[in-house]
């Protein structure tokens, strides 16, 4: 049992860390070789599509095409996959091409107050005294990462915290909308096919072919870092290690994306990151923590 933890917690660490080292890669894409976001997207999500529905149909063939037997079920995966699934994917790396990769991931991660706020109007109930502790954290670390402490200037890009809080949003309806086709078909179809299904989309609406980047090994060493190692390999490893461990647990080890991408853009990319930005960053990763300790002293069948 405790080698099957150990192992469960190892997966869940790779995927965020190599989430988080590619979203530095792509930053060094978009900065130093100009590499545009919507070509970026659109590979990412087609190339990875393309392998993880191949992984699926090798492993089993009947479930990876199950979905696409009931009619809306298949609607509700093709909404999925340009609301949830390409947004997601397309702020976030807007987020980093305007501003850098550390702060886009860190604001990425105000998903889980947004999904507070959401259900308390949806329910039209009062969140939680933590609910509450949880946005008041989100909210102070905001300010401080995008004022640096000074609360009447904003001193990061306007445009990397527009699409860094689209990032967030999008984020919060890649948590919530296929809910229901997670619990009855699985992650790797839904996540394999949203991908293939926006990659497509988004292929031929930018015409990659027609903006592909000179040829050089760093350049499509880092373009395959990102598509194989950043996306196929981090999603497998994250949804690998959800049979070994909680979700609370793996929602916690997930801060080791913004800490990579954080450390990784200081040290090789130079972004300053000074005392304030800091404990914005330590207030708003806060919440992920707190909001996995509430899931679990209060699941029957919490960890011991």
């Amino acid at each position: 049992m405790k080698n099957v933890k150990i192992r469960g917690i190892g997966l869940a660490m790779m995927g965020p860390l190599l989430w988080g080292i590619s979203g530095t890669v792509a930053q060094f894409l978009f900065e130093d070789i100009h590499v545009s976001s919507n070509w970026l997207v659109s590979v990412r999500m087609l190339v990875s599509g393309i392998l993880l529905v191949i992984y699926g149909m090798v492993a089993d063939r009947q479930a990876e095409m199950k979905v696409w037997h009931d009619k809306k079920d298949s609607l509700s995966l093709l909404f999925f996959s340009y609301i949830g699934m390409a947004a997601s994917q397309y702020t976030y790396f807007m987020a980093i091409e305007a501003g850098n990769a550390a702060t886009a991931t860190i604001l990425q991660f105000l998903s889980p107050a947004i999904i507070i706020i959401y259900l308390a109007l949806w329910t039209r109930r009062f969140p939680r005294r933590i609910d509450v502790f949880s946005v008041i954290m989100a909210l102070a670390g905001t300010v401080l990462l995008v004022t640096h402490g000074r609360l009447t200037t904003l001193t990061m890009p306007l445009g990397g915290f527009l699409w860094g809080l689209g990032a967030a949003v999008s984020a919060t309806l890649y948590t919530l909308l296929p809910r229901k086709l997670l619990r009855k078909y699985g992650a790797i179809p839904i996540v394999g096919w949203s991908m293939l299904i926006g990659g497509i989309s988004f292929s031929l609406y930018y015409r990659i072919w027609d903006h592909m980047p000179a040829f050089t090994w760093s350049t499509y060493g880092s373009v395959g870092f990102v598509v194989i190692f950043g996306t196929m390999f981090a999603y497998l490893f994250y949804l690998q290690s959800l049979k070994y461990i909680q979700p609370t647990t793996a929602s916690v080890l997930g801060s080791f994306e913004p800490l990579s991408a954080t450390t990784l853009s200081i040290v090789f990319l130079g972004v300053s990151f000074g005392l304030p930005e800091t404990m914005g960053a330590v207030l708003i990763l806060g919440t992920v923590a707190v909001q996995a300790w509430a899931a679990y002293t209060t699941s029957p069948t919490a960890e011991a």
